[in-house]
């Protein structure tokens, strides 16, 4: 697939996911041999999506893709639940963390740091407040790799 189809195709997930009240927390493509496999990793805003909600969805979602004929190549189609160690990247998902321990991996030191664990005091348009070990700290999304709550 080109790189255009694939931003299509994820904006399509993204579009047909909200409709339905849903995030798409991740979407994931690769080739296995001869098969595209797609991955989505999808919640509830709240948080809490189960197996039986993932399976219909993954039915849904599939017969759409037939339908519309929006994938030429065989396709492995895999809808699933991020996981209680989802990956924090929407200013939603800090949200969701308030007063929760994160870990966080840093594209830059922050007081000599590029790792810091803390529990989430407060999400700002561009940055998240974390109070660490030493005391409170201001991390900037931009300079977050990655961040997972600590369960």
């Amino acid at each position: 697939m080109r790189r255009e189809e694939i931003i299509e195709l994820e904006n399509f997930f993204k579009e047909y996911l909200r409709s339905e009240r849903l995030d798409l927390v991740e979407f994931i493509y690769r080739y296995e041999g001869r098969n595209l496999i797609l991955r989505l990793l999808i919640d509830k805003p709240e948080g809490g999506i189960i197996l039986d909600e993932c399976a219909e969805l993954n039915n849904k979602i599939g017969r759409i893709l037939d339908e519309k004929n929006l994938i030429q190549d065989n396709y492995i189609l895999e809808v699933s639940s991020p996981g209680l160690d989802r990956p924090l990247k929407t200013r939603n998902d800090f949200s969701r963390c308030i007063n929760r321990q994160v870990k966080f991996f840093l594209s830059e030191t922050i007081n000599g740091k590029i790792e810091i664990d803390g529990i989430i005091k407060e999400v700002q348009e561009e940055a998240v407040s974390v109070d660490s070990q030493n005391g409170i700290i201001l991390i900037a999304f931009s300079k977050i790799n990655k961040a997972k709550q600590i369960i």
